[in-house]
């Protein structure tokens, strides 16, 4: 009964199948176009001096292209890109899997900018490479990528307004122009999961494989293929589960058909495919996939039962993460002749096609395809090994990492990995090596494995890999992203003596006879395997290994401090360094300033200061305690900036000592002016009250602005002039128009001429125009000193500032008379007032 009912329920099931595979040829026979799967849109991103910021794109596995529309408010033009400094770049940097960082090294960064005057654009070499590609920011910039360009997955956009080491140096000033980026990214895909390729015109065959000998029941290959895509949807941890396992769990899902079996060896899946199911036409393709959800040692592709007259071959094409053709593929072969074999694959989707051809038109790909149509077995087999372990022969010993989260994190994800077996206790960070490695007595060198996950969203960290031992280190490390490393095959290496120091993302520092360290920088989500390579006989030694996921590397070399932010997207943490004054760089480890050249800085910066003795001299002597007071403070809160700001002694927090520096220097500007208008003392306290509150909101929402020294000089200027009127209107110096304009131009030019003399002599009693001509000469250099500071020359344009603002200053004091500045009565002015007075004659009585 049992039976019946399954065999019932196959042939139903095998109806549904066919039916929806005759309407998805129906589909592709139409014409489907692709439909959007997926659209992402940022209105406007704006990236000050030196700033950055990531944008964390995901590609679905059935994606056919996605679009990326990039809007700036820059136009960098191809011919002028090596023609810029570093600090004026501005690109947009494309990597998959981990946030580019293009300055990572001056050679790296060389390398892109090379590759974008070579190739233009993204994708156009169909580099799916860890190297990043960019391009420079462009007004309006539109680019499509078809899935044979760029493979699926995760893929991170970065945004760059200024490169070089001084990107992460933390800066006494951040003088240039922020930069706008709007981004809009559309996905698209194929309407039914059977459709496949660029322009959705391509299909993925349904197999229809023979029933094995060792089951009774049947189990569909598209089955298989749905159960795994949802395990490589799901966190990376969930696919360290061993084929057996694996097995029985679809095995117990029970969906299949009675057309195809999978039989279980004792660390392999197979499919088979029966003589007279798959037929092909000389130079057609067909297209099949195959997911690798765990680590395995091999997968093979064996075509058998055919028939082909000697002048044909069965040629296999196979490609990672993508569809092959016959000019783009990792892997090809003859599998007429001889299987397919891939050792220890990567984990994800591998795609191949199957093609026949002639054998004298195996080498062109214009060749007119002959009629014949011939037909064949196909069967694939996945192996792995079981029970814990892994290596050619499934000898050596493998184990997976458990992550333990740090207590207190200084950024997210911070955390180490030990064995899952117990062996380790969770409380410290290392575990001893010794009792894990591989026994061997065949071989002089055994291999012993680790696997750990990377969880998602922690793309921006580091991996930290640390042995120690007691006496000489004769190990090697290897490591890789999805797969087993072997001699042939690994991402990154290093033993004691030599490393993989090609890749910029690896990093090998502090290795002695005893000891080896190595970093690898935002590392992949997913999983790593770790093999270590050692000698068959254990030595009597102690050795430790340790592997952590930290933020930042080497901790920025203790020249700076970690820090970690989020993506534009929300869905992924970065972390970087902000070095101090003196180093920059990735970790900063690039020395920016000397010692010495520290030194003098920090002389130049704080000593300029001592310029504001001029005028708090000169407002001391004429009794102006209000003004001396400020210049006072105005020099003191400076030099104390400045001593906090090279690192030298912090007596305040930065951002108090930084607000009082700027405020207390716009208000001596404006104060000047204001002085130079001799008013009386209720008008002063009214304009220095409106200037207070004016020049502190300058200093709070952005002292650093470069437009600030317009606007205080225009304040200034202003206060000048509002204080003269209220002094000539006070002295009855202003002359009142009347109401009734005269139009009689010969009647009133004697009145004009007559005002504009009397004003140039009260200018010239006023002022001492040397030392008056000397004040705007020093203030203009202040204002050029202030414009040309930048981060690599700020130490002396900023101690010139400090030097010509408070000389200005001076000179602007000394060129006011002592009368006027005492308001001390000019008797020449006196006696004509009283002289101007009508006489009353007296009156006889």
């Amino acid at each position: 009964m049992a039976a019946a009912r399954r065999a019932k329920v196959a042939a139903a099931l095998g109806v549904v199948v066919w039916w929806w595979w005759w309407w998805a040829v129906a589909v592709v026979g139409c014409g489907a176009q692709p439909v959007v799967v997926g659209s992402y849109g940022q209105p406007r991103l704006w990236l000050k001096p030196y700033d950055w910021s990531y944008l964390r794109v995901e590609l679905p596995p059935s994606f056919s292209s996605v679009t990326m529309d990039f809007a700036t408010d820059r136009d960098i033009q191809r011919e002028h890109l090596k023609d810029l400094p570093r600090r004026d770049l501005a690109i947009i940097c494309l990597m998959n899997s981990n946030p580019p960082i293009p300055d990572i090294s001056d050679s790296f960064l060389d390398t892109l900018l090379s590759n974008f005057l070579v190739v233009g654009s993204f994708g156009s070499t169909n580099n799916q490479s860890d190297l990043a590609q960019c391009i420079p920011f462009q007004k309006n910039t539109t680019i499509v990528l078809r899935n044979d360009q760029i493979s699926p997955g995760i893929w991170y956009i970065g945004y760059f307004n200024g490169l070089g080491p001084a990107r992460t140096q933390s800066k006494m000033i951040s003088r240039g122009r922020a930069r706008s980026v709007s981004t809009s990214i559309t996905v698209e895909g194929c309407p039914t999961s059977a459709l496949w390729g660029p322009y959705c015109n391509q299909t993925i065959e349904m197999i229809s494989c023979s029933q094995s000998s060792g089951y009774n029941n049947s189990r569909n290959l598209m089955g298989l293929n749905i159960d795994k895509r949802k395990t490589l949807n799901t966190r990376e941890h969930t696919r360290r589960i061993n084929f057996l396992s694996q097995w029985n769990h679809l095995e117990e899902k029970g969906v299949g058909s009675n057309s195809t079996t999978y039989s279980r060896m004792d660390n392999s899946i197979t499919c088979a495919i029966s003589n007279g199911s798959l037929c092909l036409r000389q130079g057609d393709m067909k297209f099949y996939f195959l997911d690798v959800v765990d680590l395995a040692l091999q997968f093979e592709i064996t075509a058998t039962n055919f028939g082909l007259a000697q002048r044909s071959s069965l040629i296999c094409y196979l490609r990672y993460n993508a569809f092959p053709r016959r000019d783009l593929h990792d892997y090809s072969g003859d599998i007429s002749s001889a299987p397919l074999v891939l050792k220890l694959p990567n984990i994800g989707r591998w795609y191949f096609a199957i093609e026949t051809v002639n054998i004298t038109q195996m080498n062109s790909t214009a060749s007119t395809p002959l009629l014949d149509t011939t037909c064949f077995s196909l069967e694939w087999q996945v192996t792995g090994c079981l029970n814990g372990k892994a290596g050619t022969n499934c000898s050596w010993e493998a184990y997976v990492l458990q992550r333990v989260p740090k207590r207190s994190p200084s950024v997210p994800f911070e955390s180490y990995y030990v064995p899952s077996d117990g062996k380790a206790s969770l409380e410290y960070s290392h575990f001893s090596l010794e009792q894990f490695l591989s026994n061997s007595s065949f071989e002089p060198f055994a291999w012993t494995y680790f696997f750990l996950d990377i969880p998602e969203g922690s793309a921006g960290a580091l991996i930290h890999v640390q042995i120690k031992s007691d006496k000489e280190l004769n190990y090697e490390l290897y490591s890789r992203y999805g797969g087993l490393p072997s001699n042939e095959s690994w991402d990154y290496y290093a033993s004691r003596t030599s490393s993989s120091n090609g890749s910029v993302y690896f990093s090998l520092q502090n290795s002695t006879n005893s000891d080896m360290d190595l970093s690898i920088f935002y590392a992949k989500e997913g999983t790593w395997c770790f093999g270590v390579k050692h000698p068959s006989d254990k030595s009597n030694s102690q050795t430790y290994m340790s592997i952590s996921l930290q933020g930042c590397h080497k901790n920025c070399n203790q020249k700076g401090a970690c820090h970690s932010s989020i993506d534009e997207s929300g869905l992924t943490f970065y972390s970087f360094c902000t070095c101090d004054r003196d180093h920059g760089g990735f970790d900063c480890n690039d020395e920016l300033v000397s010692p010495n050249g520290h030194i003098w800085q920090s002389v130049f910066l704080i000593a300029s200061n001592g310029a504001a003795i001029l005028p708090a001299f000169w407002a001391l002597r004429q009794k102006a305690f209000a003004e001396w007071i400020l210049y006072t403070s105005s020099g003191i809160s400076s030099a104390l900036y400045h001593s906090c700001d090279v690192g030298t002694w912090c007596i305040l927090s930065f951002r108090v000592l930084q607000f009082l520096d700027f405020w207390l220097s716009f208000m001596a500007v404006v104060g000047t002016f204001i002085y130079m208008a001799t008013i009386d003392e209720t008008s002063k306290r009214a304009m220095h009250t409106a200037v207070f509150i004016l020049t502190a909101l300058l200093a709070a929402t952005g002292a650093t602005r470069s437009a600030n020294i317009g606007i205080v000089i225009a304040i200034g200027s202003l206060g000048l002039l509002i204080g003269w009127l209220l002094e000539f209107s006070t002295a009855r110096r202003f002359v009142c128009w009347p109401w009734r304009i005269n139009l009689n131009v010969p009647q009133s030019w004697p009145n004009l001429r007559s005002l504009f003399w009397n004003s140039l002599d009260l200018l010239n009693k006023r002022f001492r125009w040397f030392y008056l001509l000397l004040g705007f000469i020093t203030l203009a250099f202040a204002g050029t000193s202030w414009k040309l500071e930048s981060n690599r020359s700020y130490w002396v344009w900023h101690s010139l500032w400090h030097i010509t603002i408070y000389t200005s200053s001076f000179f602007f004091l000394c060129s006011m008379r002592i009368n006027t500045v005492n308001h001390s009565p000019e008797p020449s002015y006196e006696l004509t007032r009283q002289n101007s007075l009508p006489r009353s004659e007296p009156r006889e009585t």
